[in-house]
């Protein structure tokens, strides 16, 4: 019998690079992963304070909120504003007051939309997105093929600076997602740094199915797969392309998380059960020092040499996995240091519908590491060229990890 290897209540899985991420749920649109979970509980409001501390909320707080709502409601000239904005606009200041970019607060409307995310389909522009925890902003990890946003000349490394006029600084890469997304057909302008150069750039909302794992047989048998996100869909995915690939004759497998933005911990934990065998995949720790284990079995342990593929762009889920296959000496890394994402949000339904994501606790890789702000650095160390893959796409990162592959299978 396994130990609980994960607590997953399907519903408010953004997928991240951030949420356990710093970047999706996926513009496809892709907006900011994060390792976490939904409570499935839904919290109701209550009078008294949540915790032993004193409530800022006391009767004089209650009289200056009530003034400055008298404020504007009499005085502020450039617009009308309502009751709900107000409301909301409370709930997210609140938020934003603890400084932590992966907190905050969803509106009942934006919980529905991130809902869809978890799905595989979405109406968006066909883009991953991840948040900068420095600058406040959100930048384009990667564009896919046949999309929209491919179309439409997005490039990876973009900063996304406003969504039809509308400046997003600040904002979760989730809510920029959302102000992205919309019906099918639609037109959205989406407005770009890049080369220290704005571009206003028009693209074309369209229904975009998500595929999440592609895959081919190298030269060698040296099987190749690319995640780039860890979403629900992910996992049949990859479990399909791991039997067709075996089933082709494959003697090693490469494992592509470069520019992964993460995603939902129902579906690296189930990645990782594939591949590890019998052990620990991560375990978390929430502020009083409650640890909760998250384990595999032996049951799928694949029995092949792995190779990882990061880039400082591997986030938050592809740290886990990446964290869980080095430490037990299942894989060996090459690229160059990971983003560095070592907590966890948790997403709490409230009575009427919206929502709050939470910095709940930290995790750590099963040598009871935390790589928060600090990443994974590979076994192996190289840089892309990036002057030779715009040129002619060639891939020094990928043919490091076949030559490292080649050594590992003996050649």
């Amino acid at each position: 019998m396994k130990e609980k290897k994960y607590t997953f209540s399907k519903g408010l899985y953004l997928a991240a690079g951030m949420l356990l991420g710093a970047g999706l749920t996926s513009l496809v649109v892709a907006g900011g992963y994060y390792l976490g979970q939904s409570d499935s509980a839904v919290y109701t409001y209550s009078s008294t304070a949540a915790s032993d501390s004193e409530s800022f909320v006391d009767s004089e707080f209650l009289s200056k909120l009530l003034t400055v709502e008298a404020l504007i409601k009499n005085n502020y000239y450039l617009d009308e504003v309502d009751n709900q904005t107000l409301a909301d606009g409370v709930f997210q200041g609140l938020m934003d007051s603890l400084g932590d970019v992966y907190s905050t607060y969803y509106t009942k409307e934006e919980t529905e939309e991130l809902q869809e995310s978890t799905e595989g389909v979405y109406y968006g522009i066909g883009a991953y997105v991840q948040q900068d925890a420095d600058t406040g902003y959100v930048k384009i990890t990667g564009v896919i093929e046949g999309t929209p946003a491919e179309e439409a000349g997005f490039l990876a490394g973009d900063v996304i600076y406003a969504v039809d006029g509308e400046d997003v600084l600040g904002m979760d890469s989730s809510q920029v997602v959302a102000l992205i997304k919309g019906d099918e057909g639609t037109w959205v302008t989406v407005t770009v740094m890049r080369d220290d150069e704005l571009l206003d750039i028009d693209v074309e909302r369209r229904r975009i199915e998500t595929v999440t794992v592609t895959y081919e047989m190298l030269d060698d048998d040296i099987a190749y797969v690319q995640l780039t996100e860890f979403d629900d869909v992910t996992v049949e995915q990859f479990e399909e392309a791991l039997e067709e690939l075996q089933a082709d004759g494959a003697a090693g497998l490469i494992l592509d998380l470069r520019d992964n933005p993460g995603g939902s911990l129902y579906s690296v934990v189930e990645i990782a059960d594939m591949l590890l065998g019998d052990g620990l995949i991560l375990y978390t720790e929430d502020k009083s020092g409650n640890r909760e284990e998250y384990t595999s079995d032996a049951a799928r342990e694949l029995d092949l040499p792995i190779v990882l593929l990061v880039n400082e762009n591997s986030t938050s889920a592809a740290e886990v996995l990446t964290g869980a296959l080095k430490d037990h000496g299942k894989a060996t890394v090459v690229g160059v240091t990971t983003f560095g994402k070592g907590i966890v949000q948790t997403v709490r339904t409230l009575s009427d519908g919206s929502t709050v994501k939470l910095t709940t606790s930290a995790y750590y890789t099963p040598s009871g590491t935390n790589i928060h702000g600090v990443g994974i650095t590979p076994d192996v160390e190289v840089e892309l060229d990036t002057d030779a893959y715009l040129e002619d796409g060639s891939d020094n990162q990928l043919e490091t990890a076949i030559e490292t592959m080649k050594e590992l299978l003996g050649e």
